[in-house]
């Protein structure tokens, strides 16, 4: 019923190959094309959210240029903020705040604002901050979910990449049996990754169960001693009622497999969506109780401020943020530092 894809190494990859003398312009020749180092996340960061931050800086520097603090420079502040898709929920937290700091601190020129507010952004944003704890159970079972096209097969695969780097072993489950493409996608990550995939038998008169799929997935990585279990879903639209039913059923399936399981659930969202996100948040987790997030293409996106929305919406208890990517590469998902991503917001 279920096909098993492991994807073995060419030797040749690994295998070290003897090193032989050269000419003094070889070695020179060596140096000049000796690739460039590699950027680092928090400059790709940067560089991913260049869209949002030329959007606020631009308007902010106006407004911080100096000046005196009054209720004017407060209302275009609150514009400001809401055309950067921070929401009206977190807009309204932070100016609350940055009157209380302006009075705390005896602030009186505009131009004393920026940090103020940078602290203010750093302090809503760190409750999000939650690195994902996978040593609690083995193995441990990730379900990813989300609407279509945000980029969950992709994220998958990275996130294989990023657990291998802590020294972990990661199982694929291709759950989303409704695409082929989905399927051809996550085996071809699994080749990429060296990691094995358990898929449905690519039959196309043959529909096969996800919550299946994700069981037999499960299973085998205890028979395996696996670490890491990454199970995809299909995407489906909040208001596909009869979809959302069977990702309950999915999540149940799972629990069969192994008590407790899944031991996360991650919602994947699309950073170009701007508010929409929040309904997308909110639809998912009455459905599934999301455990964490994932939020994608940060780069090329004027809308970063999404994040603060997120936050302000869940002021008491709000949902972990667990990665953010900022990038096509397998090592452009990363977790979410709070500190980092509201320095790549300033200038």
């Amino acid at each position: 019923m279920f096909s098993f894809f492991k994807s073995k190494k060419d030797p040749a990859e690994s295998a070290g190959t003897p090193a032989s003398p050269g000419t003094d312009a070889q070695a020179e020749a060596e140096v000049e094309t000796k690739p460039e180092e590699p950027i680092s996340f928090a400059a790709k960061l940067k560089l991913g959210l260049a869209r949002t931050r030329q959007n606020l800086s631009k308007q902010l520097s106006g407004l911080f240029g100096g000046g005196k603090i009054d209720e004017a420079l407060y209302e275009e502040l609150e514009t400001i903020l809401l055309t950067s898709d921070i929401g009206v929920s977190a807009t309204q937290q932070l100016l609350e705040n940055l009157r209380k700091r302006v009075t705390r601190d005896a602030l009186t020129d505009s131009a004393q604002l920026k940090e103020a507010l940078k602290e203010l952004l750093v302090a809503m944003l760190e409750p999000l901050a939650q690195p994902l704890d996978t040593a609690t159970h083995k193995p441990f079972v990730i379900m990813i979910t989300g609407v279509n096209g945000v980029g969950k097969t992709t994220s998958i695969g990275k996130l294989a990449k990023y657990f291998q780097g802590q020294g972990k072993s990661v199982l694929l489950a291709a759950g989303d049996t409704f695409r082929a493409a989905a399927r051809e996608q996550l085996i071809a990550w699994g080749e990429r990754n060296n990691v094995t995939v358990i898929a449905p038998d690519n039959d196309p008169d043959k529909k096969s169960d996800p919550a299946a799929v994700i069981f037999d997935a499960v299973n085998s990585a205890k028979a395996r001693g696996i670490d890491i279990v990454l199970a995809d879903t299909a995407g489906r639209l909040t208001t596909q009622l009869h979809l959302m039913e069977e990702i309950k059923k999915v999540k149940r399936v799972i629990a069969k497999a192994m008590p407790d399981a899944p031991h996360e659930v991650l919602l994947v969202l699309d950073a170009n969506t701007g508010q929409n996100a929040i309904t997308q948040v909110k639809a998912f987790d009455e459905a599934l109780d999301v455990t964490g997030l994932i939020l994608t293409k940060l780069d090329g996106t004027a809308k970063g401020g999404v994040v603060a929305a997120i936050a302000g919406q869940y002021p008491e208890n709000p949902p972990a943020l667990r990665f953010v990517g900022v990038g096509e590469g397998v090592d452009d998902l990363r977790p979410f530092d709070a500190r980092q991503f509201v320095d790549a917001l300033f200038d």
